[in-house]
């Protein structure tokens, strides 16, 4: 998206530039399709033993050797290890196929999972809500804004368990008051990004927290915490591009659900979040 553009329906537009298929061959785990190969990928594949290059489709016969591939390929530049497995499926509510670092993820085209959670409180003046800044030394998108929890699902757990864990690790919110979280939403996008093909299916929470609780960054992914009335991040999401790309979404789905946007906008925009992927498919 262009940095002078506002209004929101830009980043619904900007999380769903991708254009699919494009110049990519889908990548086959056996019979499953889980991604999309550029052709630097597909080149960098020929040969690999298990791997079958066709014209049609980028073939790995044997699941089990999805992991070391990824690894080979790292080291030889194609993209940084972050030591941290996901698992890897055709469908988001379908079976694990494989597992694979997230550091691969968008160079296979692979749609990954993570959670967004909303941390809301109700003060005098009416909603709040809690922004993390990220990190300066984050690699995605260091310094900018963020939910007060959001993180990957990583391999073996599930959203809801992802959730616990990250809202313990990145904000210290107490299990007892974490398990209050209500799903709300899960959006789609497909994303051209400077590290690949960004396909990421999104579990979104509200967490209604308690005046009194102040989160601080346990792990130190996050530099700082504030609480916002909500109309202060609604302008932010509208007028600038200071919260982390995917973040936009979720808070459009939240200012949607609040009624704080109203009439053919509303309308559009509902329209686009449902769309995810499939308004991205050529």
């Amino acid at each position: 998206m262009a940095m002078n553009e506002t209004g929101f329906a830009r980043h619904v537009r900007g999380c769903n530039n991708a254009r699919l298929p494009g110049e990519r061959l889908p990548f086959r785990i056996g019979s499953e399709q889980v991604g999309w190969l550029a052709p630097r990928m597909v080149g960098a594949l020929a040969g690999v033993p298990g791997v079958e290059i066709d014209p049609d489709a980028v073939t790995l016969t044997d699941a089990a050797a999805m992991p070391g591939i990824a690894r080979t390929l790292s080291e030889r530049g194609f993209y940084r290890w972050r030591r941290e497995a996901f698992d890897v499926r055709a469908r988001p509510d379908g079976p694990v196929l494989s597992t694979i670092d997230r550091g691969a993820i968008p160079a296979f085209g692979i749609q990954a999972a993570g959670v967004h959670l909303n941390g809301l409180v109700r003060r005098s003046g009416g909603l709040h809500l809690w922004i993390a800044r990220r990190a300066s030394d984050k690699a995605l998108d260091p310094g900018k804004l963020d939910h007060i929890v959001a993180g990957g699902v990583p391999a073996g757990l599930t959203p809801a368990e992802t959730l616990m864990k990250e809202a313990a690790e990145e904000a210290a919110i107490p299990p007892a008051i974490a398990r209050r979280a209500t799903p709300v939403r899960t959006l789609s996008y497909a994303m051209d990004r400077p590290e690949g093909l960004r396909r990421d299916h999104l579990y979104c929470y509200d967490l209604e927290l308690p005046e009194a609780f102040m989160p601080y960054a346990a792990d130190g992914e996050v530099e700082s915490f504030e609480l916002w009335p909500v109309m202060r991040a609604f302008e932010a999401v509208q007028d600038t591009n200071d919260f982390k790309f995917n973040v936009n979404l979720v808070l459009l789905d939240l200012f949607l659900r609040r009624g704080l946007i109203e009439g053919a906008e509303a309308a559009a925009l509902r329209e686009g979040l449902a769309a995810g992927e499939d308004g991205a498919i050529a």
